[in-house]
């Protein structure tokens, strides 16, 4: 789904917004980009947007937002925060973003609803996943803390276990994830990524 840039300005309106990495380069299948993203995304939660839905991809994501201020600060909050970050923590100076971002205003509760079921999809078809709850870096995944469904959008029916909709977030702790061995982004060891396919794709 690649929704259509569109000029935005400080309406209220939520928006299913898409950015990719440059050259569309698998940055987050590193477990230590993929907690930075997260760092940058929700530290201006609340303040520069409310963050509805999302999902981190290994080389794009994808996000239900309704910014409070301009879309477009709202994005370079995220990917310049981010940016800025990956120099800072990270070490990296390489190209990280792929130029501008794509929009779509949501128009109404079923098409909410649509583009909530395409970012809780698209790891399962990714075969990144059997099912949208076993992806952690996806509100599908149970523990991340949502902003509620604007009031105009609310679907008819609820979306069911598949949101998550819970306090707790899933990268609060750090001993939950001792097991877990991940590519080490500065040794470049390759180990278990958080992104490893369930079945093999070519």
């Amino acid at each position: 789904m690649k929704p259509v840039r569109e000029h935005a300005t400080n309406n209220a309106q939520t928006y299913f917004v898409t950015s990719d990495t440059w050259e569309r380069r698998a940055l987050f299948q590193t477990e230590s980009w993929a907690r930075l993203f997260f760092k940058t995304l929700l530290s201006h939660r609340g303040d520069a947007y409310l963050l509805h839905e999302f999902v981190l991809m290994p080389d794009h994501f994808h996000l239900l937002i309704t910014p409070e201020t301009a879309l477009e600060k709202a994005v370079q909050l995220i990917k310049g925060g981010f940016s800025f970050l990956a120099r800072k923590e990270l070490e990296s100076n390489m190209e990280i973003w792929r130029r501008g971002f794509a929009d779509h205003r949501i128009r109404d509760a079923e098409d909410y609803d649509k583009h909530v079921y395409y970012i809780h999809l698209n790891p399962v078809k990714k075969h990144l996943c059997a099912s949208p709850a076993e992806y952690r870096y996806s509100s599908a995944y149970p523990g991340w803390k949502l902003d509620p469904i604007p009031q105009g959008l609310k679907p008819p029916e609820s979306l069911g276990p598949v949101c998550g909709t819970t306090e707790v977030v899933p990268f609060q702790s750090s001993d939950e994830l001792k097991p877990a061995k991940f590519r080490d982004a500065a040794s470049g060891a390759v180990e278990a990524a958080p992104f490893q396919s369930t079945q093999s794709t070519r």
